[in-house]
């Protein structure tokens, strides 16, 4: 679930790219190792009418609608194991121009919570998604940790911490 949405957060994608044409990153791990998840990926998120406001989505259902530059999404890959557990990650995340690359666009994470490293397993992952969990998990402290009391500061740099 994490290599997904560490694989849906970093992609650059050409102008003109729907959702659905992105949803495959997310799911890639867990296909890998027969598993899939039933939920779409990726909704839009509004301001006036609901939490899951289109026409963007990220999901297998096909979808023709292009990512564009200010759009809102989520990144939320999952698994499910009926009766036993489920594991979700979930960001918000905005779609931007990549710098210098005018046909491009990429994705900017918005929500900053810790990601629970108790639940890694840093065997699976490779150096670039230990290199993105270690840099998100630093934003997240120099976010939050100025707004903090010490006890709370003690607590998000424990569970921020590099792996």
């Amino acid at each position: 679930v994490l290599k997904g949405h560490i694989a849906l957060g970093t992609v650059k994608f050409p102008k003109g790219t729907s959702g659905s044409s992105l949803d495959v990153l997310a799911r890639r791990p867990l296909w890998e190792i027969g598993l899939d998840y039933d939920h779409g990926t990726g909704h839009g998120v509004g301001s006036y009418l609901s939490v899951h406001e289109g026409p963007q989505r990220i999901s297998k259902v096909p979808n023709r609608v292009a990512l564009e530059v200010g759009m809102i999404i989520s990144n939320e890959p999952g698994y499910y194991k009926t009766g036993e557990y489920g594991i979700r990650i979930e960001n918000l995340v905005v779609v931007q121009p990549v710098e210098g690359q005018p046909n491009m666009l990429q994705f900017e994470t918005i929500t900053l919570a810790p990601i629970d490293i108790n639940a890694i397993d840093r065997s699976l992952l490779s150096a670039d998604d230990v290199a993105w969990l270690n840099a998100y998990h630093e934003r997240v402290r120099e976010t939050h940790a100025p707004h903090l009391d010490a006890a709370a500061k003690a607590w998000l740099e424990a569970a921020t911490r590099p792996i």
